[in-house]
């Protein structure tokens, strides 16, 4: 089962809501109408990234460049791609249940899950929030080091002086398993 997928909003160092998409656009809204949209910035939780959502109603956000479909399924959110395996690969995906792409979709997702790459994801999703919010802060250079060293007591520490919600939401980020 997929996760429900979450973001939060920053206005400048303050943390203006966490939620879903449609949550954050009426936090967002309510926000801009009271203090004006300067400074404003929306994260997706799972990778991190920063995203532009629609402030105005009817308006469409724009679409990343990777969410971007071409030849395959785009109503399903299939994008067609190249892989290059050995005839020994495709004869054994050949013989899965359900044929090759469904093999291969079956084994992403069972390593998606695994521990190890459930950590270093949320590592990244950290590592690309810190870069936009936390990027000029005194001791961020070695603040990522311990973020992808793993080393969260070190990465606790010398957060300590930075603004309460950045810090929060960077340890709540690296700490996140799914």
């Amino acid at each position: 089962m997929e996760e429900q997928q979450t973001y939060t909003a920053f206005g400048g160092p303050q943390k203006i809501a966490s939620g879903s998409r449609t949550a954050i656009i009426e936090a967002l809204r309510a926000w801009v109408k009271e203090r004006g949209e300067a400074g404003v910035l929306v994260f997706d939780d799972r990778t991190g990234k920063q995203i532009d959502l629609p402030l105005r109603d009817g308006a469409e956000a724009a679409v990343p460049a990777e969410t971007r479909t071409g030849p395959g399924r785009p109503k399903l959110g299939v994008v067609s791609r190249e892989v290059s395996l050995l005839p020994r690969h495709w004869e054994w995906l050949e013989d899965q249940p359900n044929g090759a792409s469904a093999a291969l979709r079956r084994l992403v997702d069972q390593a998606r899950q695994a521990p190890e790459n459930q950590a270093k994801q949320a590592r990244q999703a950290a590592g690309q929030f810190l870069l936009a919010m936390a990027g000029n802060f005194a001791g961020y250079e070695e603040a990522t080091r311990a973020l992808y060293a793993g080393d969260m007591e070190r990465l606790r520490a010398l957060t300590a002086d930075w603004p309460a919600e950045i810090r929060a939401h960077a340890l709540a980020l690296a700490e996140s398993r799914g």
